[in-house]
């Protein structure tokens, strides 16, 4: 669980910047300032117009989040894909038991970030009206109620769900041609975990698409389609969706998606291996000292 929750609070932080690029070309219908090319061109232009700090706003709130989220979500994993894959193909890798037990590991994970999720996506936004996170999280609860932190949950694992299914089975495959062993080995750690991460996030660009329209509930959008209160559910998003900008409106900052994962994944599984070795070889260490002291 510490080697999980070290490896998510250090893929966000340092990918956060791309995360907040991430969410301002989502927008449907971005303000004319808020209007960019391609992930280079934004990050340029937030950190001249609106301060080098702007595109870590939010960074704190889901770190909080990232920490506990992903000690769940790892622990989850090994323990499922061990006591599956018994069951499965005992002594042997089963690609089944490894989806399934991403997907388990995924209802943990997103029930504990998604509160931080909503608060994070609203301070992303240009500008959003909140001076802080606890004022983002007041307004929403006193405006919106305490449903609007998990508006978006069900949309969540829907894009989740076959995301890490996709990310866990790619990775392990990969494994299974760069480290046939399962040693420690950072590079194939590293470049296991970047493909795989790429791979899910291009396929499950659209709904991160509606989810982003769920959690910000973008106001010129909503206004420009006469849409009264809010957007609640995926069927109902996806379909604003496409109402505003058709098919291509489905892949709306799918570069900086893919930019922003394959880093991501690649820490993430570096960090949380080395981790998951670093632990096992002390624990090993010990042991082996206490049985050498009982002789």
């Amino acid at each position: 669980m510490l080697a999980g929750a070290v490896a998510g609070i250090m893929e966000h932080c340092l990918m956060y910047p791309i995360d907040c690029v991430k969410t301002r070309m989502q927008s449907l219908q971005p303000e004319p300032d808020a209007r960019y090319r391609n992930v280079m061109d934004a990050l340029q232009r937030i950190v001249r117009t609106e301060g080098i700090w702007r595109p870590m706003r939010g960074l704190n709130v889901t770190a909080t989040g990232a920490g506990p989220a992903h000690a769940l979500y790892f622990a989850c994993y090994e323990k499922l894909k061990k006591t599956l894959s018994d069951v499965i193909h005992p002594g042997a890798n089963s690609h089944v038991a490894n989806g399934a037990a991403g997907c388990v590991a995924t209802l943990l994970h997103d029930a504990a970030m998604n509160p931080a999720e909503v608060v994070k996506q609203r301070m992303q936004m240009y500008n959003s009206p909140y001076r802080s996170v606890l004022d983002c999280m007041r307004a929403v609860w006193q405006k919106e109620g305490a449903g609007a932190f998990y508006r978006s949950y069900t949309t969540q694992l829907t894009m989740n769900v076959p995301f890490q299914a996709l990310h866990f089975m790619a990775y392990e495959s990969l494994q299974e041609t760069l480290n046939p062993h399962r040693q420690y080995n950072p590079t194939s750690h590293m470049v296991s975990g970047a493909l795989a991460g790429a791979l899910a996030a291009a396929a499950t660009t659209p709904l991160d698409v509606c989810k982003t329209l769920l959690n910000t509930q973008e106001s010129l959008a909503l206004h420009s389609l006469n849409v009264s209160g809010h957007i609640s559910g995926l069927a109902h998003a996806f379909r604003t969706v496409y109402r505003l900008g058709g098919i291509p409106a489905y892949f709306k900052g799918v570069q900086a998606r893919i930019i922003y994962q394959m880093p991501s994944t690649a820490i993430s599984w570096s960090v949380y291996e080395f981790f998951k070795y670093f632990i096992t070889k002390h624990q090993h260490e010990k042991r082996k000292a206490h049985r050498d002291s009982d002789k």
